[in-house]
């Protein structure tokens, strides 16, 4: 089947005993030798081990080689989803970093516009300071602190398409230094982006899901169900009786989505998928999304 070994099905693991970290390392290093299908990937982001195989079936036998072989027992659950989050207003942000305990202090002063930016247009900084307000060797440290700040905005997740400008400032001989500046430029963002309005993203995908047309309107159903937007079907080419459903799926929905999907096939059916977008995300489940997070990372 065209595309049919690419992951379908992911189980975040974690050793049962932290004392067994390192030897899972090796252990999957192993597993995914002798087995092409499978897929081992950390995700720093979300400080995450993901298994992804063909389906809760494949994944369930490596789990058993993990205790029979290597004597090795793992935590499962969902794999968390890469929510991202923006800002709606603008705002004028002033911030001022100073410190000082014995000898020299720390004093870093800025003045910042933030602007939202177009979905998909990413992170830019840049400054308009004149006249030295804020030295050129200190400016960079600024744009540091903010980026800083942005890994971790005030929903919890990683702030995307936002315009950093800076505009003004105040330095002090002795005093300043990259690092004051890097924490004014923190501080800033810290102090501006929960007025900016912020919302919450969640990752889209294009799906194209693969069934025997016997199936096809169970196959719409279930997209619809979890909140996919279909956006069209047709006949397989090449595959006789089968049809090509294509939508656009919400990747928080998605992790048993190849068990239903086999379950209203007969165990024919699977599915491609790759990431297309970031909508906003609001009401029930965008509060939820933000309180999972904030339970976990405090």
């Amino acid at each position: 089947m065209a595309g049919a070994l690419a992951p379908v099905f992911a189980l975040a693991i974690t050793a049962t005993s932290r004392e067994d970290e390192v030897k899972l390392s090796g252990a999957l290093q192993k597993l995914v030798e002798e087995d092409r299908a499978l897929v081992v990937n950390h995700n720093a982001e979300m400080s995450e081990l993901t298994l992804e195989g063909q389906g809760d079936t494949h994944l369930r036998v490596v789990l058993e080689r993990l205790v029979d072989r290597f004597h090795l027992t793992v935590d499962t659950a969902a794999p968390q989803t890469p929510y991202r989050e923006t800002i709606t207003k603008s705002i004028d942000q002033h911030a001022r970093y100073k410190k000082q305990s014995g000898g020299h202090g720390q004093f870093g002063d800025v003045k910042v516009t933030v602007r939202p930016r177009p979905r998909g247009e990413g992170f830019n900084f840049s400054n308009t300071v004149v006249g030295g307000a804020v030295p050129r060797n200190f400016i960079p440290a600024v744009g540091d602190g903010v980026r800083d700040y942005l890994r971790r905005g005030p929903l919890g997740f990683q702030v995307v398409d936002v315009e950093v400008i800076l505009t003004d400032g105040a330095h002090h001989s002795v005093d300043s230094s990259e690092m004051a500046f890097r924490a004014a430029g923190r501080l800033a963002m810290a102090e501006g982006l929960p007025k900016c309005g912020p919302i919450l993203l969640e990752p889209i995908d294009h799906m194209v899901i693969s069934a025997p047309n016997t199936a096809t309107a169970r196959v719409q159903r279930v997209i619809t169900a979890r909140r996919g937007q279909i956006l069209g079907f047709q006949a397989k080419e090449g595959w006789q009786g089968w049809d090509e459903v294509q939508a656009y799926m919400p990747v928080a929905t998605l992790h048993d989505l190849i068990i239903e999907i086999r379950a209203l096939s007969h165990g024919m059916g699977f599915f491609t998928r790759e990431f297309d977008h970031l909508a906003e995300l609001s009401g029930r489940e965008a509060e939820t999304a933000i309180a999972e997070r904030q339970a976990a990372h405090g």
